[in-house]
């Protein structure tokens, strides 16, 4: 594993920010390491472009914007095939820190398992027949009826990345629910999302947004194929707000994204960094 990019305090052993420069180094390091574990390109079901490239991008944003420490307890739910996990090895400390990837899709789960698990072993993936129209279509487990098989309070960190970007707007309030009831207090989840806060335009001399929604009937959910809804779908702005609010959270980041173009933003989708503050809703 690579040098830790965290510096302990001497006198009061308390965890100093990371620096850009020190993101960008651990960064750096990562995309440079031939060792790491990297699915064939066949065996990547989900997300395009670089695998291990977007997973290094992805690591700097939950230190520098979620804050995420080397000693936490991370919960990534929709870990897929490992693209966020692997760059965490190289993050995460050994001894004191957890991982727990959950999945619908066992092939994912099975591919993490063998060239991640076997080898960090404070890694964990676990497939969970949760019913998905796009992932597992044959699961047995409603989304509305999500339940992970973790105590209250397990972690500090949550990830869903390209999560709520393919579940039908029931489905939201019971996984943010979930989630909060597996966040100790103080802990944060980071949330990629697409917010439809306007229709994406196309402007003079700009190409034409990658993604154009439609209204999904008389719901919040925008989505951008409506014979297969859940290939990728966005929400009315404010929807994922309340529904993280009545769940216990406080809302400290929302960073809108350049898919729908005009914008600066360095990230993609839009993302929200929300803190655990009580219990929520029953």
């Amino acid at each position: 594993m690579n040098s830790p990019v965290f510096i302990k305090d001497k006198v009061s052993m308390k965890t100093v920010p990371v620096s850009p420069e020190r993101i960008a180094d651990l960064q750096k390091l990562i995309r440079r390491n031939r060792f790491l574990p990297v699915p064939s390109q066949e065996d990547i079901f989900v997300g395009d472009g670089d695998y291990l490239a977007i997973g290094t991008e992805f690591l700097g944003h939950f230190i520098e914007l979620g804050g995420l420490r080397e000693n936490e307890r991370v919960l990534d739910i929709g870990c897929g095939i490992g693209r966020m996990a692997v760059p965490l090895t190289q993050y995460l400390d050994p001894e004191t820190a957890q991982y727990a990837g959950i999945d619908p899709a066992s092939s994912g789960i099975n591919w993490c398992t063998r060239n991640i698990g076997s080898v960090y072993p404070n890694f964990r993936f676990t497939h969970l027949d949760i019913a998905n129209g796009l992932y597992n279509p044959g699961g047995h487990i409603r989304g509305t009826d999500i339940s992970l098989p973790f105590a209250n309070g397990s972690f500090d960190f949550a990830i869903m990345t390209s999560v709520v970007t393919h579940l039908p707007p029931q489905e939201i309030r019971p996984y943010f629910k979930e989630v909060s009831r597996l966040l100790d207090l103080g802990g944060r989840l980071f949330l990629s999302a697409f917010v439809m806060d306007k229709q994406p335009e196309r402007k003079d001399g700009q190409p034409p947004p990658r993604i154009v929604f439609q209204r999904a009937g008389n719901s919040p959910a925008w989505c951008a194929d409506l014979r297969t809804p859940l290939s990728a779908v966005a929400f009315d702005d404010g929807f994922l707000d309340e529904a993280l609010k009545v769940n216990g959270f406080e809302i400290t980041l929302k960073r809108l994204g350049h898919w729908r173009g005009g914008t600066e933003s360095r990230n993609y989708q839009d993302f929200f960094v929300a803190v655990k503050t009580a219990r929520g809703s029953d």
